[in-house]
C-alpha cells in the first residue's frame, strides 16, 4: 500500500468506487481506495438494483440521468459486465390526488430530456400485464427505467478506475484521521498510514464512524429494507415468451411497492410505516456480508396491498425474504461536498438510490476537488444545507418519517411534523396564541400563516383553506402596516482592519457607506451566482450582512474558505444570537415613530437606511428595507429583548389597525415586485445578468472581486438566458416551481417559483427563458396539472412599478 496519496476514497461500495472513477477519469490518477473488507461489504451487495430517472429536485433527477446513461462507457472500459436491463416502467397512481403529482412529474421531464408520458390504467396493464387496472386511476411510463447487478456495476467501477491508474485495497480498515499542522491527513489502516491532501468519507454504513474520527457527527441513519423475491410465476413465464421481453419495472406510491422482474418471478419491495432503524447509535465494524432477520408481519400491511394490486402474487409462493440496512439522511438525499473548517475532508454518503445516483454523486465531487465547482446546482444533496441542530435523536425521528413516506405524496402546503419544533425564538408561544401555523427553515420554526381557531391547512395541489386568510394578511400590509417574524434570515457580523478591502473582493457590489445598506451578489470564479444578500456598513469597521437563512452553512463555508490567513477579517454567523421582527406597509413609519425617540423620518432615515435604535426599551438594529417591496423596516434584537420589542410594536400598531402576517403572505407580497429568492430564482447555475442582478454588480469598481472577468464576459455575450415574470391564467391552482414554460408550442424554459399575488388578484409565475425569446409578450404558456395555461410577461412589478412606496 502507497504511504502518500493525493486523494483517499474510504468506502468501496458503488458509491466510493463512482468517487474513484470519476476522480481517476479527470485526470487525477494517484488515488487510493480503502476498504475494510471486500468491495460491496456493505449496503451495496444486497441492494435491490433498481435504478430511475425521476427525483423530487430536477438538479439531482438530471443527475440521475447521467448516471444511468455512465454503466455502458464503464463497462466497455472495465470489461466488466453491469447487467443492465432498461425495462422501462410505469409509475402508478391509486388516487387523483396522486395522479395530479405524477403529470407535474411528466411536466417536470419536458425540460429535463427525461421520456415520461401519461397513460391510462389500462395502458399500464397492457405494459405490466401483472396489475390489476381497476385499482388505478391512471399511470405514467417511463422509458429510461430499469435494473442492473450491484456487484457488477461497483466492480465495473473499480476496474476501470485501475486501468485509469487508480489504485484499491480491499480489507484494510480505516481505524483513525489525524490533520498534520501542514494540512495534510494522516489516513491511518490496520496496514499501515497513508498521507493525503483530501479524505473522502464514502463509508456508506460506517460514514458516521468515519465521520466521528475528525469529530463530525453526520446526520445520517440506517433503517432496514425488506423487499421478497417470489418462486417462479406462469404469468412471468408467458409474458416472457409472448413479447420476448422482460416485465417492466412498476412503482405502486399508494401501496408503497417498487417491483420488476427477477429471473422467472417478480421482486416486491416497500417502505413500510412501521420501519425499523437499525444499529442506531454504532454501525459494528464486523457487519459484512450478512443479511438481517425478516420481520414479514411488519410489511404485511403493505404485502396485503401489492396482493390486491397485482393479484398473480397471490398464486405464487415466496422464495426468498431480503432484509437489509441503508443509510438515509433527513430528506432522504445524499450528503455530499466539502466539510466546513475541515479542509480536504470530503463526504459522499447517505446515498440510498446508490444505482441511481452514485454516478452523480461521483461526478459532482470530482468536479469540485478537481475544479473547485461540482459543475451542476447540488444544492439539494450538499452536506451544508445541515446544520449543528441536526442532532442523533433529530435524524433518527426525520430519516423514519422520511422512510414511511417515500412513496407518498408531499403537498405544496403540507408541513412534516417529525422531530418539531426543535428551534424556536422567544415569541413562538405568543405567535402561536394567534394562531401562527408553523412551517420550518434550516432547523428553525417560522409562521406560514395565521389561521383562526378551528381552521387549518387542508394539504392539496390546489388553493385551500388558508388562501383567505393569506388574502388578509396582504391586505394588513398593502393597507395598514403588517408584523412578521424573520429571525429566519441568516445574519453575520464581519469585523477586522481588513474587513472592507475582503468584502470589496468578496461581493460584486459597490460598499456602502456608513449608515448604508446595498443588494451584494456574489459570484463564484465561473461569474456565477453563489449569494445575494443585503450588506450593511455600520462604521467603526463593522459590517452587517444578511442572507438566506437555509443557506448559512453553505456560506459560511465559502466566506471562511476566502478569508485572508493573517487573521485580519473576522466573521460570525450570528443564528440563534439574533433575532428579528419587521413591519411593512404605508402605516409602518408612523407606527415606527411612536415606538422609539429615534428620527425615522424619509430625510433622517431614508430608504436603504440602517442604524441603531431603542424599540420601547429594547436596543435593535434597524434596517429601512423590506422584502414585501412596501414601505417597511426590518428589525434586529438580541433574543432577550425579542418579547419587549414585539409587544410593544403590537401594542402601539393597534390604532393603526396591524395585523401579523407570515411567510406566504411575504411570498404573495414579493411576487408582485418580481423579487426573486436564494435556492429558486438565485442559484450557482446562473449568472447575475441572467438573473437580472447585474445591476447591483459594480463592474467598473476597482477591486478585482471573485469571478469579475466571468461576469463582464457574461455581461458582454449576453448570456443564454434571463428570469421573466409572468400573469397565469390559472384556475383554482398556481404554480409552485419546476413546471416547465412553453413557448409557439415547445418548451423553452421553466418556471422557479410562483403563487396568488393577493393584492394584485393575479396568478404570478417567475421563471427563467431563452433570451432570444425573453421580450416577447404574447405566446406563452404554463404547464399546470397536465393543462397549458396562457401566460403574459410582465416586465414591469405588479405593486409599484416605480417604487415609490418604498422610497417614500
Amino acid at each position: 500500500m502507497k504511504s502518500h496519496a493525493k486523494v483517499v476514497v474510504i468506502g468501496g461500495g458503488v458509491v466510493g468506487c463512482s468517487v474513484l472513477f470519476h476522480l481517476a477519469r479527470h485526470g487525477w490518477t494517484d488515488v487510493v481506495l480503502l476498504e475494510r473488507d471486500e468491495l460491496t461489504s456493505g449496503s451495496t451487495w444486497h441492494a435491490a438494483g433498481g435504478m430511475h430517472t425521476i427525483n423530487g429536485d430536477p438538479n439531482v433527477a438530471k443527475l440521475q440521468k447521467y448516471t444511468i446513461s455512465l454503466y455502458k462507457e464503464i463497462e466497455e472500459l472495465s470489461g466488466q459486465a453491469t447487467g443492465v436491463h432498461l425495462t422501462g416502467g410505469v409509475l402508478l397512481a391509486a388516487t387523483e390526488a396522486r395522479l395530479d403529482w405524477l403529470r407535474g412529474v411528466v411536466a417536470k421531464g419536458r425540460y429535463l430530456g427525461i421520456d415520461l408520458e401519461e397513460i391510462s390504467a389500462k395502458e399500464a396493464a397492457e405494459l405490466m400485464p401483472l396489475l390489476d387496472p381497476s385499482q388505478f386511476v391512471g399511470a405514467v411510463r417511463n422509458r429510461e427505467d430499469g435494473h442492473l447487478d450491484p456487484s457488477g456495476v461497483t466492480h465495473a467501477y473499480a476496474k476501470a478506475a485501475r486501468k485509469l491508474g487508480a489504485e484499491v485495497e480491499r480489507f484494510t480498515k480505516v481505524e483513525d484521521i489525524a490533520r498534520r499542522p501542514d494540512g495534510l491527513w494522516r489516513v491511518i489502516t490496520n496496514k499501515g498510514e497513508v498521507v493525503a491532501e483530501h479524505v473522502v468519507n464514502a463509508g456508506g454504513l460506517w460514514a458516521r464512524e468515519v465521520g466521528r474520527m475528525v469529530g463530525l457527527e453526520l446526520p445520517v441513519l440506517a433503517m432496514e429494507h425488506m423487499y421478497l423475491i417470489t418462486e417462479d410465476m406462469p404469468e412471468v413465464a408467458a409474458w416472457n415468451q409472448k413479447t420476448g421481453t422482460e416485465i417492466i419495472h412498476a412503482v405502486d406510491f399508494d401501496g408503497e411497492l417498487y417491483l420488476r422482474q427477477e429471473r422467472g418471478g417478480m421482486l416486491m419491495g416497500t417502505y413500510e410505516k412501521a420501519n425499523k432503524p437499525w444499529s442506531e447509535f454504532q454501525t459494528p465494524w464486523n457487519f459484512g456480508h450478512e443479511l438481517l432477520e425478516p420481520d414479514i408481519d411488519r410489511i404485511a400491511p403493505s404485502l396485503e396491498v401489492g396482493f390486491r394490486h397485482f393479484p398473480a402474487f397471490q398464486n405464487t409462493g415466496i422464495k426468498q425474504i431480503i432484509n437489509g440496512p441503508f443509510t438515509f439522511a433527513p430528506d432522504g438525499n445524499p450528503l455530499v461536498g466539502p466539510v466546513r473548517g475541515l479542509p480536504g475532508f470530503w463526504v459522499a454518503c447517505g446515498v440510498m438510490a446508490g444505482f441511481s445516483q452514485g454516478g452523480g454523486v461521483g461526478l459532482a465531487l470530482s468536479n469540485w476537488m478537481i475544479e473547485g465547482d461540482p459543475g451542476a446546482d447540488i444544492w439539494a444533496m450538499d452536506v451544508s444545507r445541515y446544520g449543528d441542530w441536526a442532532t442523533m435523536a433529530y435524524t433518527n425521528a426525520k430519516v423514519r418519517e422520511n422512510y414511511s413516506r417515500r412513496f407518498s405524496i408531499r403537498f405544496p402546503n403540507e408541513e412534516l411534523p417529525a422531530g418539531r419544533p426543535l428551534k424556536t425564538t422567544p415569541v413562538y408561544d405568543l405567535l402561536s396564541a394567534k394562531g401562527a401555523q408553523w412551517g420550518v427553515s434550516y432547523g428553525l420554526e417560522v409562521p406560514l400563516w395565521y389561521a383562526p381557531e378551528g381552521v387549518k391547512d387542508e394539504f392539496s395541489w390546489r388553493r385551500s383553506s388558508d388562501f383567505s386568510h393569506v388574502a388578509r394578511e396582504v391586505a394588513s400590509v398593502r393597507g395598514r402596516v403588517g408584523l412578521a417574524e424573520i429571525s429566519n434570515f441568516a445574519k453575520y457580523k464581519v469585523t477586522g482592519e481588513g474587513a472592507a478591502s475582503w468584502l470589496d473582493r468578496l461581493l460584486a457590489c459597490k460598499l456602502p457607506k456608513p449608515g448604508r445598506m446595498t443588494l451584494a451578489p456574489m459570484l463564484k470564479d465561473d461569474g456565477r451566482l453563489i449569494g445575494d444578500f443585503t450588506l450593511a456598513n455600520l462604521g467603526d469597521g463593522e459590517w452587517f450582512i444578511a442572507g438566506s437563512g437555509i443557506a448559512e452553512q453553505y456560506h459560511m463555508r465559502w466566506f471562511e474558505a476566502h478569508l485572508p490567513v493573517d487573521g485580519s477579517v473576522r466573521i460570525e454567523a450570528l443564528g440563534p444570537k439574533l433575532t428579528g421582527l419587521a413591519i411593512a406597509g404605508p402605516e409602518a413609519r408612523e407606527l415606527l415613530a411612536k415606538v422609539t425617540r429615534a428620527d425615522v423620518s424619509n430625510t433622517a432615515f431614508p430608504f436603504m437606511a440602517i442604524g441603531k435604535m431603542d424599540i420601547g426599551m429594547a436596543p435593535c438594529l434597524v434596517g429601512r428595507v423590506s422584502y414585501t417591496g412596501d414601505l417597511g423596516y426590518e428589525m434586529w434584537v438580541a433574543p432577550e429583548y425579542q418579547r419587549a420589542a414585539f409587544q410593544v410594536l403590537m401594542a402601539a400598531g393597534e390604532q393603526f389597525g396591524i395585523g401579523l402576517f407570515g411567510s406566504r403572505a411575504l411570498n404573495a407580497l414579493r411576487l408582485e415586485k418580481n423579487y426573486g429568492s436564494w435556492a429558486r430564482e438565485y442559484r450557482p447555475i446562473y449568472g447575475p445578468l441572467e438573473a437580472g442582478l447585474d445591476r447591483f454588480v459594480a463592474y467598473g469598481k476597482e477591486a478585482d472581486f471573485i469571478g469579475k472577468q466571468a461576469a463582464l464576459a457574461e455581461r458582454k455575450q449576453g448570456g443564454r438566458l434571463r428570469l421573466r415574470t409572468f400573469i397565469v391564467e390559472a384556475d383554482d391552482a398556481d404554480v409552485i416551481g419546476d413546471e416547465p414554460i412553453w413557448f409557439d408550442g415547445a418548451v423553452r424554459g421553466w418556471v422557479t417559483s410562483g403563487g396568488y399575488a393577493h393584492h394584485s388578484k393575479k396568478s404570478v409565475a417567475i421563471g427563467y427563458v431563452p433570451k432570444e425569446i425573453a421580450d416577447e409578450s404574447d405566446g406563452f404558456e404554463i404547464e399546470l396539472l397536465g393543462k397549458r395555461h396562457a401566460a403574459r410577461m410582465q416586465p414591469v412589478p405588479l405593486f409599484d412599478a416605480n417604487f415609490e412606496r418604498m422610497r417614500a
